[in-house]
């Protein structure tokens, strides 16, 4: 089985430093790690600056369908851009229309189509609370996995709550600015003020809930005994 993603930036393949300028620090999203933590190929057609319609527009829509086959998985992630564009690409309007079109053709390939919602901004507010940040794109794409019975992963929650539990200053670690702070490097202004897009850690984190959730959509241990029983005698001996 193949796993191929389907994103925005916060997907794509890695920089390898272009952007920041030190190779050492790259933007990359949490596709460009997910082969390390699971057993399957996959291949990362995500790319910066995508909508769910210029995904499709220029191209690299054709590329996923060209590549996935039965028994396939096809992990779509979309949103950051979207909602830039209200009046085409609404939550509840062309966003949704095309993650529909996508789950359909996924389907009649014979493949799997898993949705996952968008990975929050990193966004403090002033006193310390962290800011919803995608308004209803979230909330469109959990309704739309239960009404076509799509497995979605939420991204949205688990990255709040990550950000959240590392803190505001760890936290700032897992973007540009904050590694290059850790190495006592510089970066350009747009990067220090960039809490969208991860270095290698923030990556890593997200592909690994990622991996996690596949395997818990694959029913991967559903078969093992539970535990309970063993622990209860080990505790009583």
């Amino acid at each position: 089985m193949t796993i191929h993603l389907a994103g925005d930036s916060t997907v794509a393949p890695t920089d390898h430093g272009a952007t920041s300028g030190h190779p050492q620090i790259p933007l990359l999203g949490w596709g460009d790690e997910l082969a390390a933590f699971v057993g399957d190929d996959v291949r990362n057609f995500a790319i910066g600056g995508a909508t769910t319609q210029s995904f499709r527009d220029e191209g690299h829509w054709a590329r996923v369908a060209a590549a996935m086959g039965p028994g396939d998985t096809v992990v779509v992630q979309f949103g950051h851009n979207d909602q830039k564009h209200p009046d085409e690409l609404a939550a509840d309007g062309g966003y949704r229309r095309r993650l529909a079109e996508f789950v359909a053709e996924v389907r009649a390939a014979g493949a799997r189509p898993v949705l996952a919602t968008s990975v929050e901004r990193r966004w403090f507010e002033a006193d310390g609370s962290l800011r919803w940040t995608h308004g209803s794109y979230p909330a469109t794409v959990r309704a739309l996995g239960k009404e076509l019975d799509v497995p979605v992963i939420e991204l949205t929650v688990f990255t709040r709550w990550l950000y959240a539990w590392l803190g505001e200053t760890a936290s700032a670690a897992l973007f540009p600015h904050g590694a290059a702070a850790e190495a006592g490097l510089t970066v350009s202004d747009d990067l220090t003020r960039d809490n969208t897009h991860f270095t290698t850690a923030g990556a890593r984190y997200v592909a690994q809930y990622v991996a996690e959730a596949l395997a818990s959509i694959d029913g991967v241990h559903d078969a093992t005994d539970p535990m309970g029983v063993e622990i209860m005698a080990a505790q009583q001996a």
